[in-house]
């Protein structure tokens, strides 16, 4: 079935295939990337490649949210961030998210243009987010988290994952329509990799479809691109090395309930998903 997830200046349909969101990270420290699109004509070169590779939105972000990270200043995140949103803007059609936690930062990119905001601590470190998306009638991504990026790894794992998780996005929903924030413009995302475990991570996907079932009336979006429970299961494969397994936990989080995956490699995943998607139409029709 299609449905519209409502953005600041369209809806996006989803539902009847996978849509692909590519990262932009414009970050001296992101694990998977750190430095790599740090400029600005390199990172809006990059974007620019992923929206011809297929990319149906473009996620970026300004701090780094790696395990054991530290925060930066709103001042150096806007720096990093609000050219590239300008420029691109000008030059992609895909919509572009913030990937913020910041609501002086949400503010800023929904003014350059970008049409969501991507939340890792879903309005738990800045609740303000939900007015700024709300005033904007923006796209908001609610991500479950614990803790923080530096202390996530660090927390000791909850009995039940899914029922954290569960419980965690539905207070987060609630806090976002308090706020004025509509119910057609959230997608849930069940923050794969953030104080949780890797077998956790694996439950996680394995069980998808029961959050999807929880949530039906939202985009489910998962992100496990080159995460390192992918590292560890590969012989602790560095980050550049989990190509293969991000697209085969990409497949099965598709096949399993997801309607948008956040990917670094955007031409893999669209090719990978060309395939999924009709495979996975079949099996919903037979």
């Amino acid at each position: 079935m299609i449905r519209q997830w409502q953005l600041a200046r369209r809806s996006l349909p989803y539902g009847e295939r996978n849509l692909v969101l590519g990262v932009l990270n414009v970050t001296p420290d992101s694990f998977s990337d750190g430095g790599q699109f740090f400029s600005l004509e390199r990172a809006i070169a990059h974007a620019e490649q992923m929206a011809s590779e297929g990319a149906d939105l473009i996620d970026i972000g300004g701090e780094s949210t790696r395990p054991g990270s530290e925060p930066v200043s709103d001042t150096e995140e806007m720096r990093r961030v609000i050219p590239v949103i300008k420029k691109l803007v000008a030059n992609v059609t895909v919509p572009i998210s913030i990937d913020t936690t910041k609501s002086s930062l949400a503010r800023a990119a929904l003014e350059a243009g970008a049409e969501i905001v991507n939340d890792i601590s879903g309005l738990r470190f800045d609740p303000q987010i939900a007015y700024e998306v709300a005033n904007a009638n923006a796209g908001l991504i609610l991500m479950h988290s614990r803790g923080t990026p530096k202390t996530m790894q660090h927390l000791p794992p909850v009995d039940n994952v899914m029922k954290e998780v569960i419980d965690g996005l539905r207070e987060s929903i609630s806090f976002a329509r308090q706020r004025g924030v509509t119910s057609p413009s959230i997608a849930i995302d069940p923050g794969i990799g953030f104080g949780k475990t890797a077998e956790q991570n694996l439950a996680l996907i394995a069980d998808l479809e029961q959050l999807a079932g929880e949530f039906s009336d939202f985009p489910v979006v998962i992100g496990t691109s080159r995460k390192s429970f992918i590292g560890k299961l590969l012989d602790n494969a560095p980050a550049d090395q989990r190509l293969y397994g991000t697209i085969a936990s990409t497949v099965v989080a598709a096949m399993n309930g997801a309607h948008i995956v956040r990917v670094h490699d955007v031409k893999a995943a669209v090719d990978a998903l060309r395939i999924v998607d009709p495979i996975a139409r079949a099996r919903r029709e037979s």
